[in-house]
C-alpha cells in the first residue's frame, strides 16, 4: 500500500514539473546541451572544450546575459568544482569544469537589478 501511495506522489510530481517546464514554448536544447527554467526564463547548458556555457532565453527567445554573474557548482559523484560565470558574448561562461553525464550542476547567478536565480541541471 506504501509502495502505491509513493508511486502515485511521485506520478503527481513528475506530471507537475512537465507542465512547469513546458509552460514556456517546451524544453528542447538548441545547443546540444541539458535544458532548465528558472523565474520564467529558460537556460541550456552546454558542455565545451574549455568547461561550460549557459545560454539563457525569455519565453523562447534569445536573452543576452549583459550585467549577469554567477557561479557554476559541478557535483561529480564525490568531486566537487566551481568556477565563476562571466558574459561572454551570448552567452555566460565557465571555465575549467568538467561535464559528465549524471553530473549535477547549479547555476548561482545574479542579475543586473541584483536578484539572484538558482537553476539547476543533471547532465546527460
Amino acid at each position: 500500500m506504501k509502495n502505491k501511495l509513493l508511486a502515485a506522489v511521485v506520478l503527481g510530481l513528475s506530471v507537475l514539473s512537465f507542465n512547469a517546464a513546458m509552460a514556456h514554448g517546451g524544453a528542447k536544447p538548441k545547443h546540444g546541451g541539458v535544458v532548465a527554467t528558472a523565474s520564467d526564463l529558460g537556460f541550456e547548458l552546454v558542455g565545451t572544450p574549455a568547461g561550460a556555457a549557459i545560454y539563457i532565453e525569455d519565453h523562447g527567445k534569445p536573452m543576452a546575459p549583459t550585467g549577469m554573474s554567477g557561479k557554476l557548482t559541478v557535483l561529480n559523484g564525490a568531486e566537487k568544482s566551481e568556477a565563476e560565470l562571466t558574459v561572454a558574448g551570448d552567452k555566460l561562461e565557465a571555465k575549467g569544469v568538467k561535464l559528465a553525464p549524471g553530473a549535477k550542476v547549479v547555476a548561482a547567478l545574479t542579475t543586473p537589478a541584483k536578484k539572484a536565480i538558482t537553476v539547476r541541471f543533471t547532465v546527460k
